[in-house]
């Protein structure tokens, strides 16, 4: 087990948006015919994607290849929570949902031909079931239109009714990600957000479907304590979450939460280390690691693939 750390001091390069960032950072642009190809098919079909609306810096790398991989985000591309991490544009009341929507995925996701697609929604409060009935039809239409791809839903904190509406549409992992350790939930998160409230969707989406994989996502360089990055681990493996994933956080822009620190790539390797020693089946770490990761994707995709014959072969 990893030693105990305090609090680290601020790194001053990080502080200011557009100061110079490590090399381990810097991408190239996005480039090639595949990456050409998927943009003109969201824009033909009308789709958002978080690759594109959070400006995702790993697009240039998983929109290329056979391997493919994409994050569609549904119900529109206006947020109605406002975090001080996210370069989601917010409202107090989005555009009504696009009633085509969800047979646009499936077409995409079965034009895409990936094995693996993750499914992600704005926050949709002004809506009676925080549009999960909407986002369900969704993940139905990917399982019409393209049977064999695994699908993860990466969902709002739903709780009670729209959570099980989502998991009755079926998805092979459910995410909802905690976002950042319990001190700096009020200070990064919109104040309805908390991390026992993410603990318990968490928690119920398991205990609604056992045989779904669970999946969280940790954010760092915000200010937090080694101590505190354990304790979130921690209580996220309780609450019975398989896969975990950790990124640095980088600002999207001057008005979002400024860069306190760039942890660096051997410290990401010590919180792998941790996840496995705290039991998770698969932990991403790294700077670039975002919750949508290509390399967990593919690891994800094969314990699926296992569960499910394992399923066939038990009934």
């Amino acid at each position: 087990m990893i030693r105990p750390r305090g609090t680290r001091r601020p790194d001053p390069a990080a502080e200011a948006h557009g100061g110079r960032k490590p090399s381990w950072l810097k991408v190239p642009l996005p480039t090639g015919e595949e990456f050409a190809r998927l943009k003109d098919m969201t824009r033909q079909l009308g789709l958002n994607t978080v690759c594109e609306e959070a400006r995702c810096p790993n697009i240039g790398e998983c929109w290329k290849g056979e391997k493919a991989t994409m994050t569609l985000m549904v119900l529109g591309d206006e947020c109605t929570r406002r975090c001080r991490f996210c370069a989601v544009k917010t409202v107090d009341r989005a555009a009504a949902p696009d009633p085509e929507e969800p047979r646009k995925v499936g077409e995409a996701v079965a034009a895409l031909r990936t094995g693996y697609v993750v499914i992600t929604s704005v926050d949709r409060d002004d809506l009676p079931d925080g549009g999960a009935s909407h986002y369900g039809a969704c993940v139905e239409q990917i399982r019409a239109h393209s049977p064999t791809t695994v699908i993860e839903t990466l969902i709002p904190d739903y709780m009670g009714e729209p959570l099980s509406t989502l998991i009755s549409s079926g998805p092979d992992v459910l995410a909802h990600n905690v976002e950042v350790v319990d001190r700096l939930q009020r200070k990064i998160r919109d104040p309805r957000c908390s991390f026992e409230r993410s603990l318990t969707t968490l928690r119920e989406a398991k205990r609604l479907s056992p045989n779904t994989f669970t999946k969280s996502s940790l954010m760092v360089g915000l200010g937090e304590t080694h101590e505190e990055i354990v304790d979130a681990l921690v209580r996220l493996r309780d609450a019975g979450v398989e896969f975990l994933t950790i990124g640095q956080y980088l600002r999207p822009t001057t008005t979002h939460a400024p860069v306190l620190e760039y942890v660096t790539p051997e410290r990401f390797d010590e919180y792998e280390e941790l996840g496995k020693d705290l039991g998770f089946l698969y932990t991403a770490s790294g700077p670039l690691v975002r919750s949508s990761y290509r390399a967990g994707e593919f690891f994800a995709e094969r314990l699926v693939h296992e569960r499910r014959q394992e399923t066939s072969q038990g009934s």
